[in-house]
Formats: structure tokens, C-alpha cells, sequence
């Protein structure tokens, strides 16, 4: 007897613990890898857009890494990109301003990444002011008319004066360039439309001197034209397919990244040339922009293949 209830009592125990667990399992898995999400489910032009997420810790990898976000338009186009850090508590977060290369109305996918970890979620831009849905009517609110109470004429007393001391202005917070205010700290003011990642993490930092001429060549001259906007589209579907994996190896690899940082050079040296010469119509755009793209070949490409050539004949004579 003492047997069979000494097994009674175990098997009960047994089962209520079995129980527990599948509700303690599904509790741990409940709990995204990656999430991301917006502040608002819609937004008109102009206003400002918050992307926000965590990473689960046992995501994280073993050295720093960014969070890349992209924001890709319905007809598949993206319009922007960036690499957020993590703080403490593993969060980041990402604003930007509605509009600019965000001209088409419609449904707008956010795509966040970390490492392999992937989410994503949605949405929607109205476009201009006027495409905004009109705002509900307001509630009809029927006043009923209050009981008249008479009442007995209030006692005036003569007011006594109570001098109270002139608050301390508090001391004004001033920020450095490329920096704003935000919820009483300075932090880096955030560009709409993307950035050059490998050039950022080739310089090291987005206020880099080489980092911000590239960015005034794309946003001031580029974009200035039709012709330099088409070609940015088609450029970022290309670059973006594959710059946050080189920026991340960068990071890694810090060899790797001062042979970038010098394979650079050639290239923004060209584009100095921008800034001695007027781009005002889409024929001066079109001519400047094919000239700077052969002169880059011929520095990255075919001067190379000519050295290799002149090399190999002397190797061979001697």
C-alpha cells in the first residue's frame, strides 16, 4: 500500500509540472528575435516619422553592430536607409522626415536587420496635405440649459499681494554642428534619404569632411535635376543591395578598412570637379555626369589594365 500511494503521489506531481511548462515555453518564445514599428500607422507630407524596435539578447552578436533599416517605396524604389546603434537596453530608434523621395501615395514597407535577424512592417504616406483623409466630423453635443440658483451676493474681500520671486532662468544648452536638441541631450542630426555607409564606416563618422561632400554633391547638385534624380534611384537599388555588408566587415576588419578608405580617394578627388562648373539644365548634368563616370573608369579600370599590360611585356623581353 505504502508503495502504491508513494507512486500515486509522484505521478500527480509529475503531471502538474508538466502542466507548467508548456506555458513557461511558450512565455520564452513569445518574445520576437528583431521587432520594429512606426509611432503612427499613417503620415501626411512633412511629418515626422519614428522607427523604433528592440533586439532579444540572445541575438545580439559577439562585437557592435548596427541595426540597418530601409524604407522601400510601393512601386519597390528605396528612399531611405540608415544604421541605427543599440543602447542599453538593446532599443533603437530612427526618425525622418515624410517626403523628398518619397513622392508616390501608397503603402511603405520598413525593413529592419541585424546580422541574420530580419523584421519588418508598414506604412502609409498620403503624400502632400491634400491627399490627407479629411478629419471626422465633430460630435454633435446637444447643451442642456442649466437650473438658474440664485445666489447670495459673495463678500468682496480686498486682495492681499503676494510678491513671489522671478524664477532663475535655467542656463541654455548649446549644441555642436551637426547636432540638435532632443529631449534635453545633444545627438546627431539625422539626414532623410539614406547615406554613404561605406564611406561612413571607412572615415569613422557621418560628420566626416569626405562624408558631408558627398552628401552635399548628392542633395545640391545631383538632385538638383530630373536626370540626377533617375539616376540616384537606379543607383541606390544597386548600392544599397550590398553597403551594409561591406560597412559591417569594415567595422571588423580594420586593414580591410583603410584599404577602402584609400580606394576612395580617386574617386572623390573626380568629384571635386563638381564644384568649378555650373549644372543648371539636364544637358549640363548629363555631359558632367557621363565625364566624371569614364574618368573613374579609366582611373579604376583601364589604367590598371594598362600598367598590368606594360609589366608583363618588359617581363617578358627581359
Amino acid at each position: 500500500m505504502k508503495i502504491v500511494a508513494s507512486g500515486t503521489i509522484l505521478l500527480l506531481t509529475f503531471s502538474i509540472l508538466s502542466f507548467g511548462m508548456p506555458t513557461f515555453v511558450n512565455a520564452q518564445s513569445s518574445e520576437l528575435p528583431l521587432s520594429v514599428e512606426t509611432d503612427f500607422p499613417g503620415y501626411a507630407e512633412n511629418s515626422e516619422i519614428i522607427v523604433s524596435g528592440q533586439v532579444r539578447e540572445s541575438s545580439l552578436a559577439d562585437y557592435p553592430q548596427d541595426v540597418t533599416i530601409m524604407i522601400i517605396s510601393p512601386n519597390g524604389n528605396i528612399v531611405s536607409i540608415a544604421q541605427v546603434s543599440l543602447d542599453s537596453g538593446n532599443q533603437y530608434s530612427y526618425s525622418l522626415t515624410a517626403g523628398g523621395m518619397m513622392s508616390e501615395p501608397g503603402d511603405y514597407t520598413v525593413k529592419a536587420n541585424y546580422g541574420a535577424q530580419k523584421a519588418e512592417t508598414s506604412f502609409n504616406y498620403f503624400g502632400s496635405s491634400g491627399n490627407a483623409p479629411p478629419p471626422p466630423p465633430p460630435p454633435v453635443i446637444i447643451e442642456e440649459p442649466e437650473p438658474i440658483i440664485e445666489e447670495p451676493e459673495p463678500i468682496i474681500e480686498e486682495p492681499i499681494a503676494i510678491v513671489e520671486p522671478e524664477p532663475e532662468p535655467e542656463p541654455e544648452l548649446l549644441c555642436g554642428e551637426g547636432t540638435v536638441m532632443k529631449d534635453g541631450k545633444c545627438v546627431a542630426e539625422k539626414k532623410e534619404g539614406g547615406g554613404c555607409l561605406i564611406a561612413t564606416a571607412a572615415f569613422g563618422s557621418e560628420m566626416a569632411p569626405q562624408v558631408q561632400f558627398l552628401r552635399e554633391i548628392r542633395d545640391n547638385t545631383v538632385m538638383s535635376t530630373q536626370s540626377g534624380t533617375a539616376f540616384m534611384t537606379g543607383f541606390n537599388q544597386f548600392y544599397y543591395s550590398f553597403s551594409p555588408y561591406v560597412a559591417d566587415y569594415e567595422r571588423e576588419n580594420p586593414v580591410f578598412k583603410e584599404a577602402v578608405k584609400v580606394t576612395l580617394t580617386p574617386m572623390l578627388t573626380s568629384l571635386t570637379l563638381l564644384n568649378y562648373v555650373n549644372v543648371d539644365t539636364e544637358e549640363e548634368m548629363l555631359g558632367y555626369g557621363i565625364g566624371i563616370i569614364l574618368l573613374n573608369i579609366g582611373m579604376y579600370f583601364v589604367a590598371p589594365a594598362a600598367a598590368i599590360i606594360v609589366i608583363k611585356n618588359r617581363i617578358k623581353h627581359n
